[in-house]
């Protein structure tokens, strides 16, 4: 296939999956992580298809060569997969403003830097489709990840923003939100506050140990994950918000029915908010 695919953060999990899947299909990619010799087995394994790029996404330059570097090796750039991104277990009055920072600089900033820099490749292209890898924690809030709760809120709306500015532009955009998968992401991926307020052990304090306790046990695969990624790209109208996971079916059902509860309990004063109907 003469499709390119982009894909950030894939020394481990839905990256590595995932770069691997799109290669064995046939498609070209560039495999980007922070050391390149993370990813060294896959290159070896397509070394005419795949190009390793060395990308922390919170680095301007790295970005600009990498998409360089892919653009002039395949000449395009159809798919960026975000994937990119780091977690972070506090309370939110126990979580440390520099940690927060760090998570929202490569969760979002680093994710919006990456597609400025894709965006123009495919305009001239008239083509193209960005996917960006949030969360059901980017729909639902819960204790102890507060803070990631909000990154993930942002790449959320970031995301459908976009998809209405790019559609006419034939680019295409899909937010992905996986519950739990076994990946990195609540083992060495995620720090934790050194602030621990025991107020919080009953709601943030349980729900930081139930999700450390079941890292590596999760239900989700990132493998199936990444099939279900590729069906989607491969899709004649793929979907703007892909959910991957049971938890993340039921936990977005959930949300929508106490969205409901809430909007249809409060009906007559929001709608008493405006002007009165002066005709």
């Amino acid at each position: 296939m003469d499709k390119v695919w982009l894909i950030t953060g894939c020394s481990t999990g839905f990256g590595r999956e995932l770069a691997k899947l799109v290669l064995k299909s046939g498609y070209k990619a560039g495999v980007a992580a922070r050391n390149t010799k993370d990813v060294e087995d896959i290159i070896k394994e397509y070394p005419s298809t795949a190009l390793a790029l060395k990308l922390d996404v919170t680095n301007t330059d790295e970005i600009s060569s990498a998409v360089s570097a892919l653009k002039q090796k395949f000449g395009r750039i159809d798919m960026l997969v975000n994937n990119a991104g780091i977690g972070y277990f506090g309370a939110i009055e126990e979580s440390e403003e520099a940690e927060v920072r760090r998570m929202f600089e490569i969760n979002f900033f680093g994710l919006a830097k990456m597609t400025n820099a894709v965006l123009p490749i495919m305009r001239a292209q008239r083509s193209g489709h960005i996917l960006n890898v949030a969360s059901i924690g980017g729909l639902v809030g819960f204790p102890a990840v507060g803070f990631y709760n909000a990154t993930k809120f942002a790449v959320d709306g970031y995301s459908e923003a976009l998809s209405k500015e790019t559609a006419h532009l034939g680019i295409k955009v899909t937010v992905i939100a996986p519950s739990g998968f076994r990946t990195d992401w609540a083992g060495r991926s995620a720090n934790n506050s050194k602030i621990v307020i025991e107020d919080y052990s009953p709601s943030a304090g349980a729900n930081k140990n139930s999700i450390r306790g079941y890292s590596g046990q999760q239900p989700g695969d990132p493998v199936r994950a990444a099939i279900a990624i590729v069906k989607a790209v491969e899709s004649e109208h793929p979907p703007l918000h892909l959910l991957l996971g049971v938890a993340a079916l039921k936990g977005a059902r959930n949300k929508l029915e106490v969205l409901k509860k809430d909007y249809d309990a409060w009906e007559e004063t929001t709608v008493g908010a405006d002007f009165p109907n002066e005709s």
